[in-house]
């Protein structure tokens, strides 16, 4: 089936609106209400748009509201997590149909159960997975997967689970938290932000004029890759700012640091942040430190980027002790910039995979190309 352009605008506007009347879709799509009677006919005729009821106007006269028909149907996002797998499916105005979390052993399991759990007959448009990497062209030059050997298992393990003939798109999981943070976090109404996530590794999302910015290969914002330590003496390692940055060498120094009379050490940054917030000295020492860690991170980001704005995230990142030191640090080194700590939680990831899922499903729906129901 072929879909005129009128009919695609109005199924924008509708998936963007969820529900409307055709005086709001001809004015969302700038069409006369002609035009827009004749594409809701078409879309009804597809079922992709259906009557969900009427809405009384101003005049006493009702007005027939729409939604979106069942042919319209659903898109996947997943997060491919370092400790665990979240699964949403989502109807293509952004209405949750079915969600799973699983471990990152049981990720083809997770996919599977959130698929099962999808209305039945509901074409599937698009699907976004989010990988902790940057994504490159395999070499078979059949599509997009992780560029590196971070994600590669688990993305091929996963991939086996997903139905076949349904488009494909992966993107790095800090930027899709990201725009998670743009939409319904700490960042909303922010056009220009950096999002660093500090936790397990580290990454930074740029977001320049409301759009992620990806750069040339995919891998901006990989500021594990930052020349450390930069000194005559020493010379920088691979990746060796994330191994400076990241929670194992936080509990490494944790360790270092600690007395037999501060206690059991803590084995995870979970119980040192509490041990902090508690007011145990040494753990309170060691988060300073890497509040000042964070801050010269921070310091570099702003140097560059100029962002205005910074949102920590992750899972040390967000945690708000963090902040105090952070922002002393960064104030030392360099211009004033606002740094807060995240709203989105463990969800954000997958939250921001949904949203790019669902572009996606729109973009499959209103392609020029021939439209499969």
């Amino acid at each position: 089936m072929h879909l005129s352009e009128s009919a695609r605008a109005v199924f924008a506007v509708l998936a963007a609106a969820g529900t409307a009347t055709r005086p709001q879709l001809a004015a969302g799509a700038g069409l006369s209400k002609p035009t827009v009677s004749s594409a809701v006919a078409e879309l009804e005729a597809a079922e992709l748009a259906a009557c969900s009821g009427t809405v009384s106007g101003g005049t006493g006269r009702s007005a027939a509201v729409y939604g979106l028909g069942p042919a319209a149907g659903a898109v996947l996002a997943v997060d491919l997590g370092p400790a665990q797998t979240q699964v949403r499916g989502c109807a293509l105005d952004g209405t949750l149909l079915a969600q799973s979390t699983g471990s990152r052993e049981e990720a083809a399991g997770t996919v599977r159960e959130a698929l099962h759990a999808l209305p039945s007959g509901a074409p599937l448009r698009a699907i976004v997975v989010a990988v902790g990497d940057v994504t490159a062209q395999d070499r078979a030059g059949t599509g997009m997967r992780p560029a590196t050997a971070k994600a590669g298992p688990v993305f091929d393990a996963v991939a086996v689970a997903l139905p076949p003939g349904v488009p494909v798109h992966l993107e790095n999981n800090v930027n899709c938290a990201a725009l998670a943070e743009l939409h319904e976090g700490a960042a909303r109404d922010r056009h220009t932000f950096g999002y660093l996530r500090i936790g397990v590794g580290i990454g930074l999302g740029i977001v320049v004029g409301g759009r992620v910015l990806r750069g040339a290969n995919g891998a901006a914002g990989e500021v594990a890759r930052l020349p450390f330590p930069w000194d005559e003496r020493r010379e920088p390692g691979y990746e060796a700012l994330e191994g400076h940055i990241g929670a194992s060498s936080l509990l490494h120094r944790a360790v270092e640091a600690w007395q037999d009379v501060d206690g059991p050490c803590p084995r995870t940054t979970e119980r040192l942040f509490a041990l902090a917030g508690e007011g145990h000295a040494t753990a309170a020492a060691v988060v300073g430190r890497h509040a000042a860690d964070v801050g010269r991170l921070a310091a570099a980001v702003t140097a560059v980027l100029d962002p205005g704005l910074i949102v920590l995230g992750g899972a040390t990142g967000a945690d708000p002790q963090l902040l105090p030191g952070v922002r002393a640090e960064l104030a030392r080194l360099s211009w004033p910039t606002e740094v807060v700590s995240s709203t989105v939680g463990d969800s954000g990831t997958v939250a921001g995979a949904s949203r790019l899922a669902v572009a996606q499903g729109i973009q499959t729906v209103t392609s020029p190309m021939e439209f499969k129901p």
